[in-house]
């Protein structure tokens, strides 16, 4: 099976992000020894105060699925209820080359 990625667009309530920031960090822990999670990285949007992206790159879709049924996911959306301004946005893209793959 070909790797699976994932892009997604949090947006923040205004002046809400660095709280986003300080509830990713037991994710941010746990996917450090989640198998099949090979690159899980949080960005801060530059142009927008309240935006922050995460970018995932699994093994296959099989451990994209299993790091969405987590209990470390289910207890980072019930952290992130609040800080959020609206639906994140996920896109899930096939990697097919470049530097890291």
């Amino acid at each position: 099976m070909p790797k699976t990625a994932l892009i997604a667009k949090l947006p923040t309530q205004p002046g809400k992000r660095g709280d986003l920031v300080t509830a990713f960090q037991p994710m941010l822990d746990h996917v450090n020894s989640e198998a099949g999670t090979e690159v899980y990285i949080l960005h801060l949007d530059d142009g927008d105060e309240n935006v922050a992206w995460v970018y995932e790159l699994y093994t296959d879709s099989d451990a994209m699925g299993a790091h969405g049924g987590s209990e470390a996911m289910q207890a980072l959306f019930g952290a992130l209820g609040d800080l959020l301004g609206g639906a994140p946005e996920l896109i899930t893209v096939t990697p097919v080359g470049g530097k890291g793959l």
